[in-house]
């Protein structure tokens, strides 16, 4: 990784951790679509080389390792899957955390301020069971 003391904004982050997580899929043999940035829905579709398989993966890209942003409403999180990168501020290799949908919802704290609803993944303890488990996806051929 490139050292570096500098800053990157939210959407620069967001896209290396999208990008990261493209070309560690595709590694691993699948056909990666990264979808428009800045939507709602998922962040990539991925589909296997014989196009028997597809499914959706939302990422998250950190910086630090802070509680995870998740939105104001569960009926939101639609991906299959979800890979959070903590890019450890771009002082090393990043880290991956690979989780299905199911493990996600079971461990996010819900949060209300000034009247507005707020989910976020504050276990960062529970997220080293999943560290670099790509296999829960597996391989696409």
């Amino acid at each position: 990784m490139v050292k570096t003391n500098k800053s990157y904004s939210n959407q620069v982050i967001g896209n290396i951790a999208l990008y990261y997580t493209a070309y560690i899929l595709s590694l691993r043999g699948w056909n990666v679509l990264p979808t428009s940035r800045n939507t709602r829905g998922v962040d990539i579709v991925i589909y296997s080389q014989d196009g028997t398989k597809m499914h959706t993966i939302q990422v998250k890209g950190l910086s630090k390792r802070n509680p995870v942003p998740f939105g104001s409403n569960l009926n939101n999180l639609i991906a299959e899957f979800y890979v959070i990168v903590l890019l450890n501020e771009l002082k090393s290799e990043p880290w991956t955390f690979v989780l299905k949908k199911e493990n996600i919802i079971e461990k996010l704290d819900k949060k209300v301020k000034n009247g507005k609803v707020s989910y976020w993944l504050n276990d960062m303890k529970f997220l080293s069971e999943f560290k670099d488990k790509w296999d829960i996806i597996g391989y696409g051929y």
